[in-house]
């Protein structure tokens, strides 16, 4: 009986518990089950262009998503745009080729496009969203050069057209934690960050030559996590790379980097990053500051299974690849990008 004077009153009669803000998948059920007037959701004409790897992830959560119709999928290949229409069940959705995709510039119904195509064809396509007034949610990069993204922002800011560089990690529910815990102060002034990012599986020799390199394809979303955790550019940046893979060395690309920046707060960040992880996609955040440390690790598909063994105890694999790692992440990143359209939501980075 030594406990029976911290029995407390029954949980009938106190405050109910609420579900953490992390929790998006739980609180967007509650708002789902309530079917509250204020969070009713308008519908938005969309046009897809580019339905690889990204533009299929895209294409799976527009499709489930009660405020995206998709009225167009722009790709060349017409084969797959055919399955894709079977396999969907889009009955209503208008399937074309690159030529034919000033139909999907000029409907009237489509409100802003998803841009997941190659790289190289993402200024073009951009552009024109912009001259018929589409907003725009593209893959990154928006663009091959600085000068030509600029370009393209300031045409979107004349036009007063969203216009939205795709980096799903800033919608990971980790990072976000760790990114507002730190703008809250909790670990103080932030000393280092260290980001590990290992890409898994190998991407094929045909993605990699048409992805602008590891440095535009991979450490953008590294360098921009360390950005968006800081909240400041960096004033001195220093990189080391290597091709330990002939194949990527005879298209002129590289497959490990060592990336190192300074800030003009004082805080220094590393970036260790590689093509290929051969245990999964390892993607690891760590903040330093003068009060402590936050730190987000890896994922696991079964995080709760565990097996035992005489001589170990072995916990289940980490996430293979970016398409499961960050499905919530790409979800996120589209509803917000939708609530700016819908005036629910000001920013737009």
């Amino acid at each position: 009986m030594a406990t029976k004077k911290y029995v407390m009153p029954s949980p009938y009669t106190r405050p109910r518990c609420q579900p953490p803000k992390e929790d998006v998948v739980y609180i967007r059920h509650l708002e789902d089950l309530a079917c509250n007037q204020k969070h009713s959701h308008v519908e938005l004409g969309v046009a897809i262009f580019g339905i690889g790897r990204a533009g299929t992830i895209h294409l799976t959560n527009l499709v489930g998503n009660r405020r995206a119709n998709i009225l167009y999928i722009v790709d060349d290949d017409t084969e797959k745009l055919q399955r894709l229409k079977v396999y969907w069940n889009l009955k209503n959705t208008v399937c074309i080729t690159s030529k034919q995709q000033d139909q999907a510039f000029k409907d009237l119904k489509v409100n802003f496009i998803v841009c997941a195509s190659p790289t190289f064809t993402h200024e073009n396509i951009v552009k024109q969203a912009i001259a018929h007034k589409k907003a725009v949610f593209c893959e990154k990069p928006i663009a091959e050069t600085i000068e030509k993204a600029a370009n393209l922002y300031e045409l979107a800011r004349k036009a007063k057209v969203p216009l939205l560089s795709a980096f799903n990690r800033r919608f990971d529910a980790s990072y976000k934690s760790v990114r507002d815990r730190v703008r809250e102060g909790e670990v103080g002034k932030v000393l280092t960050v260290k980001v590990c990012s290992r890409d898994s599986p190998l991407p094929s020799l045909e993605y990699l030559s048409i992805s602008g390199g590891i440095f535009h394809d991979c450490a953008v979303h590294d360098i921009d996590q360390i950005v968006s955790v800081l909240g400041e550019y960096p004033i001195k940046v220093c990189a080391l790379a290597c091709s330990n893979i002939p194949e990527i060395r005879d298209i002129n690309d590289v497959d490990t980097v060592a990336i190192t920046m300074q800030f003009g707060s004082g805080a220094l960040a590393a970036i260790d990053l590689s093509r290929q992880c051969v245990y999964g996609y390892d993607q690891r955040l760590e903040v330093f500051g003068e009060k402590g440390m936050l730190k987000a690790e890896n994922r696991c598909p079964m995080q709760n299974v565990q097996q035992f063994l005489p001589d170990a105890i072995k916990a289940s694999p980490i996430y293979y690849s970016f398409a499961s790692r960050y499905q919530e992440a790409y979800k996120q990143e589209i509803e917000h990008f939708m609530d700016v359209l819908q005036g629910k939501s000001e920013e737009c980075f």
